[in-house]
């Protein structure tokens, strides 16, 4: 049997159950894949099902306010990815009449998707015969096919997707794309893949030459910034607090924090307390000053990590603009700062 035929012959077998499976609506699996980006399934799942509940259609996801949408996707990470698919949604409903492009290359021009997320949608939606290629898609193919071109290179997206093209069911082609993902995802996996019970091990070049833990090949290492965050907690006579929206471009773009002094290493109390006394961000006396967190917390993204420490600064008076608890958590914070705000608020 050809690597097609098993490989299908092995989805229908063995595939998931997923709510964006089950549909051809472009709405859905738009969605579905922008979540999927950077995040595994079961974690991206239970963001699928309240978006498409608090928003069934690309109407009411673009009516809302950016910060709702936001709210709704705290906790995922990559908030680029939420505010371009708020954007994307009011192109497609307000001049698009709703209607999503039903071809590959129109779908290329909304903000937010690039040529995965393009092909995933003209082919789960409208059966276009254009391969989708993602992490899972060149570990099975650099696999099965002994290819060594490094997967970061600027050549490899078009080697492997010219690959994919080739073995593709031009008859079914988004049949051949989630097989060829869920086999990655479930089979073929990153480590130990168990290749004893594998379909496709009969003509595994990878697995004849002993290479499965060496392919993919992937060369370019990401350099990892480390920062400092010292959030400073304001709390006045009536447990009201302080919080700032970040504007500037970068991490958690338009996201909520508490005042901030991002600094070179990680300080201590005397520095924190003269900068606060030096560059005062409220005019109201401080009557104590003190860690919330005595080790930092380590916030990882995928080219930083953040060193955070939370510092409750209890001040006399009432804080211009403070806002209470109830009304804090209502506001979409990056999901370290979310936590702190649920577990450690007392």
């Amino acid at each position: 049997m050809n690597f097609t035929n098993s490989l299908t012959k092995w989805y229908l077998q063995n595939k998931r159950d997923l709510p964006w499976r089950n549909t051809k609506n472009p709405y859905f699996i738009w969605l579905s894949e922008i979540m999927l980006q950077q995040t595994r399934v079961a974690q991206g799942m239970p963001y699928f099902l309240s978006f498409t509940t608090a928003f069934p259609t690309v109407f009411e996801l673009a009516n809302a306010s950016e910060e709702q949408v936001l709210k709704l996707w705290q906790g995922l990470g990559y908030y680029s990815r939420a505010r371009n698919l708020h954007k994307t949604a009011q192109f497609v409903a307000f001049e698009l009449n709703g209607v999503f492009p039903n071809n590959y290359k129109d779908l290329l021009q909304l903000k937010g998707i690039g040529e995965y997320t393009a092909a995933a949608i003209a082919s789960f939606s409208y059966q276009e015969a254009v391969p989708v290629v993602d992490g899972n898609v060149f570990r099975v193919l650099s696999r099965y096919f002994d290819i060594e071109t490094d997967i970061a290179s600027s050549g490899a997206k078009r080697e492997f997707s010219a690959l994919a093209f080739e073995m593709m069911s031009k008859k079914d082609p988004a049949l051949f794309n989630q097989a060829l993902m869920e086999f990655g995802a479930l089979q073929c996996v990153p480590r130990n893949p168990d290749c004893s019970n594998c379909v496709l091990n009969q003509g595994c070049l990878a697995l004849q030459k002993k290479k499965v833990e060496l392919l993919p090949i992937k060369a370019k290492k990401l350099k990892v910034k480390n920062r400092f965050f010292n959030y400073i907690i304001f709390l006045d006579d009536a447990n009201n607090t302080l919080i700032q929206k970040r504007t500037a471009k970068g991490i958690w773009h338009n996201l909520y924090e508490f005042p901030l002094i991002e600094t070179e290493q990680e300080v201590d109390f005397e520095f924190v307390f003269n900068e606060i006394q030096k560059n005062p961000i409220i005019e109201n006396k401080i009557v104590s000053l003190s860690e919330r967190n005595n080790k930092s917390q380590i916030h990882k993204l995928s080219h930083q990590h953040l060193h955070i420490k939370f510092w409750k600064t209890t001040v006399k008076g009432t804080i211009p603009n403070g806002i209470d608890y109830a009304t804090l958590i209502t506001f979409p914070f990056p999901i370290v700062i979310f936590n702190f705000i649920e577990k450690d608020w007392e």
